[in-house]
């Protein structure tokens, strides 16, 4: 494949500003463009749209995405280090990348977009991926302020979020996940890809938000899940105390066996039950 721009390999870019990947950070460089090039292949069609990028490092899925035709990044990197070389990706595309030195879980995007809906592309800090993820699924109001999300996580969290009612990985993520969106992963990534490799394999997963998904509040049903599957080996009767409400009230209300088990309860019996706690306190 042809080099994705006129700008130096990623390599040298990592070598000239001293970006040593931090543990701390949960940073794993992709130093292959071709595979950032894939990477924003998978959020295509880009002309046109608003990208908001967490943790873009030396700059290699943002110059995929520039190149794409992607009309602006909102380009969200904590560590000081990477800003100068994400302002010579600014240099060569004049206008179209705004790089915000700071901390993604503490800084409110919307306050950087237009009206129209912008696009999540990332290749997310292993340390706070997760983090990131749940608050943009019970963002309000919804549908909500991104039009979909392709974004790399560790195989093990990709899993999760994709699973369904049944599956080992079935838990509170793919609850959240599946309520408010379509997940599907789309392809992994090997360790050798990155520097440092990970002990692990990576995934790249495309959410599409649900125009209207189940009616429920996302507070409620946070903490509904986080009870049943924080002991999940717990029948619903126990685990559901933690609520502080009468655990087989709730269950009854919501039509839910007391005996079952959180990994047997489908998305919409968790939001049956989330309704339920609601309307009890």
């Amino acid at each position: 494949m042809a080099p994705v721009d006129d700008l130096p390999p990623l390599r040298e870019v990592i070598r000239k500003h001293g970006l040593t990947p931090k543990k701390s950070l949960g940073q794993n460089f992709l130093h292959d463009l071709n595979l950032t090039a894939r990477i924003a292949r998978a959020a295509e069609p880009l002309e046109n749209v608003t990208i908001v990028e967490i943790g873009p490092g030396p700059g290699g899925l943002t110059r995929a995405l520039l190149t794409l035709g992607a009309r602006r990044i909102v380009a969200v990197e904590r560590d000081t280090r990477a800003i100068a070389a994400l302002q010579e990706i600014a240099e060569r595309y004049p206008g179209r990348l705004d790089i915000v030195e700071g901390d993604a879980l503490k800084f409110d995007v919307r306050g950087q977009l237009g009206p129209e809906r912008a696009r999540i592309v990332a290749n997310l800090p292993y340390n706070i991926g997760t983090v990131l993820l749940i608050g943009w699924l019970t963002a309000e109001p919804w549908p909500p302020w991104y039009d979909s999300m392709v974004l790399m996580f560790q195989r093990e969290v990709a899993e999760r979020i994709v699973a369904k009612v049944g599956d080992k990985a079935y838990g509170r993520l793919a609850v959240l996940a599946g309520w408010r969106t379509e997940a599907k992963i789309l392809f992994d990534v090997a360790p050798q890809a990155f520097v440092p490799p990970p002990s692990i394999t990576s995934s790249v997963v495309r959410l599409v938000p649900r125009a209207e998904p189940l009616p429920c509040d996302a507070v409620a049903l946070q903490r509904v899940t986080e009870a049943a599957f924080g002991q999940r080996r717990k029948m619903l009767r126990q685990s559901l105390k933690s609520l502080g409400v009468d655990a087989a009230a709730l269950l009854s209300d919501a039509g839910i066996e007391p005996t079952a088990r959180a990994e047997e309860i489908d998305v919409e019996g968790f939001v049956t039950l989330a309704r339920a706690f609601t309307a009890m306190r």
